[in-house]
């Protein structure tokens, strides 16, 4: 790398070199320490909602509503499994990379944790309890039993979430259809191929 793209370079050119800028920054980290306290100035007829602060939401899950007294930063997952009691919605990474949280907003897979429960108001939201035919397994449900499409099965859930997602978007898709809709979904257990093969099985059972 030439020195022309050195990132020291960059911050002298408006007259602050980096070790400066760092020791700057470095001051004001200490000074909110001690003091606790960072003055932010509001933009004009900004309403402050402190993230303590409760409110009421109804939200429309598995076809039952659902009223609730939330804070505004709580996650769809935090209210899906912690206040609701909806525990096939998992937790994994938290931030929006393993799919394990994944339900179904509108009939589109989405991650649980990176969606607020606010931002879920007046959209019908599924989880895999909702794919339940009474006592009886869904078909996607079905179709994963059936082909083993599972090893330690925490991603499970939110497998099947993305595979019911995509075949109410795509009722028969290609192998390459099915790869790229379940791309959103890790399996650390590497059981893709009979992944793929139950969502092939799901797709002929729903037209069947």
């Amino acid at each position: 790398m030439t020195k022309d793209h050195h990132d020291d370079e960059c911050p002298c050119r408006q007259g602050v070199s980096r070790r400066g800028f760092l020791t700057t920054l470095g001051v004001g980290a200490a000074a909110v320490a001690v003091s606790g306290k960072v003055a932010v100035a509001a933009p004009a007829g900004a309403v402050a909602i402190t993230g303590e602060e409760m409110t009421k939401i109804v939200l429309s899950i598995n076809g039952r509503k659902q009223r609730l007294l939330v804070e505004p930063r709580w996650s769809l997952l935090h209210v899906l499994r912690d206040r609701l009691g909806l525990t096939a919605v998992k937790v994994g990474c938290e931030r929006g990379e393993c799919g394990a949280c994944t339900v179904l907003i509108d009939d589109e897979p989405r991650y649980a944790c990176m969606t607020l429960a606010l931002e879920a108001q007046g959209k019908e939201i599924t989880t895999l309890e909702g794919l339940m035919r009474g006592e009886e397994l869904g078909a996607t449900q079905q179709a994963f039993l059936e082909t083993d499409a599972f090893q330690c099965g925490y991603c499970t859930p939110g497998q099947i979430l993305a595979a019911e997602g995509l075949l109410r978007a795509n009722p028969d898709p290609t192998p390459e259809e099915i790869a790229q809709g379940m791309s959103g979904n890790l399996c650390r257990c590497g059981a893709y191929t009979h992944i793929f093969a139950a969502v092939q099985q799901a797709a002929e059972a729903k037209r069947g």
